[in-house]
């Protein structure tokens, strides 16, 4: 049994890569374009053509599909075995052997892996590295990748002190239940994440309007998001400071950076490494 086996077996890690498999089914050409956009919005870059990108932690691979439809070269990795295998089978859907889009299973924490990869003009890890169980030093691991001028954008849990513990504790007790006992967790906390968005667009007479529109945001799907937030352990926050005064130090400079504004979720930050 390899090492992410035993984690997901002990209830230590979410199998991340079983929710993107059933992900798979739902992608379509809306949804992809959602990721495009998502892509060329943050990196102010309308065509990657001609840049390479590294996908770190490619999860379902869509925003390599997009990268590589947008005209980079892609290299995507990711811890979990299903998850290297969701991203590669997308590559076959989309870009049937194509070099330009490689594929492995790899860890973001393993340096002698990283040490082989190079650098690359877009380093793109988007909520990856708040779950390897060693944030910090992802987040250090992924800054030498980054060409002198090129970008890294990243996306980490915001940090909301004992709201974050609570969460915590919430992902800990799904993955250590039963796989079919899990709907216990799962079910109150979609019904505590989603109500306030469902009783205003039913006072708008636009029942479950905000639900049916969520691909629209970066082309992600609303219930695999739920069950990805509340079953993704480990589980790592950080605030908005902490990180750019972490990247800061390391010689980048923020481009953009969006926040959740105190709540749950992810803050984006877009990074320039200077050229020297």
């Amino acid at each position: 049994m390899t090492g992410h086996a035993r984690e997901v077996a002990a209830g230590e890690r979410f199998a991340f890569g079983g929710n993107w498999a059933r992900f798979l089914a739902l992608i379509g050409e809306e949804r992809i374009h959602a990721a495009e956009a998502s892509l060329r919005e943050m990196l102010s870059l309308e065509s990657l053509a001609g840049r390479t990108f590294l996908d770190a932690g490619s999860g379902s691979g869509l925003f390599s599909l997009a990268a590589r439809r947008l005209g980079a070269d892609v290299l995507s990795f990711d811890f979990d075995p299903q998850s290297a295998a969701c991203t590669g089978e997308l590559r076959n859907r989309y870009f049937p052997g194509d070099s330009g889009w490689r594929v492995l299973q790899a860890s973001v924490l393993d340096t002698g892996f990283l040490a082989t990869l190079g650098q690359f003009d877009v380093v793109y890890s988007w909520g990856v590295l708040h779950h390897t169980g060693a944030m910090w030093q992802a987040l250090a691991n992924v800054a030498p990748l980054v060409a002198p001028g090129g970008h890294l954008f990243i996306a980490i849990y915001n940090d909301q002190g004992t709201p974050s513990r609570r969460w915590l504790k919430v992902k800990q007790l799904y993955n250590r239940l039963p796989a079919g006992l899990r709907f216990l967790v799962v079910w109150p906390a979609a019904t505590h994440l989603w109500w306030r968005r469902m009783v205003k667009d039913l006072l708008r007479g636009r029942p479950f309007a905000t639900w049916r529109s969520y691909g629209g945001l970066r082309g992600m799907d609303a219930w695999r998001d739920v069950v990805d937030w509340v079953g993704g352990l480990p589980f790592e926050v950080a605030k908005p400071e902490e990180i750019f005064d972490f990247f800061r130090k390391r010689g980048f400079v923020l481009e953009k950076m969006v926040t959740q504004g105190g709540s749950l979720g992810c803050n984006e930050f877009v990074f320039q490494k200077t050229a020297r």
